[in-house]
């Protein structure tokens, strides 16, 4: 099963932009590093990628699955194009694909 569990936000100052999501709307964010913060509160989460590296130009969706190494053939066959392959992060895994209308997503397979 997938679902859409996380959307990623680039920003140019994660602190900034995570003192107004809190002020906002009351959530309370985690750092990991000094350019990245997010929500846990394990539905759909938002993500602040503050690292110009690493942020994609637009929000970005996250899809959850389980058995995260067989997804890329899955995408590929369906059309999509891998423009980032697996790799690791503080929490688990993913990959970032664009789909046929050149939209940029992720999939992702938390630690367990």
């Amino acid at each position: 099963m997938a679902r859409i569990c996380y959307v990623e936000l680039p920003v140019a100052d994660t602190a900034a932009a995570k003192r107004f999501y809190e002020s906002a709307f009351g959530w309370a964010l985690t750092d990991f590093g000094p350019s990245y913060a997010c929500t846990m509160m394990g539905d759909v989460d938002l993500g602040l990628q503050g690292d110009a590296a690493d942020a994609t130009r637009a929000p970005l969706a996250v899809i959850a699955v389980i058995g995260l190494d067989a997804w890329p053939g899955k995408v590929e066959a369906a059309g999509g194009r891998i423009v980032r392959p697996i790799f690791a992060f503080p929490g688990g895994r993913r990959f970032h694909f664009v789909d046929p209308s050149g939209n940029e997503l992720a999939v992702l397979e938390n630690d367990a």
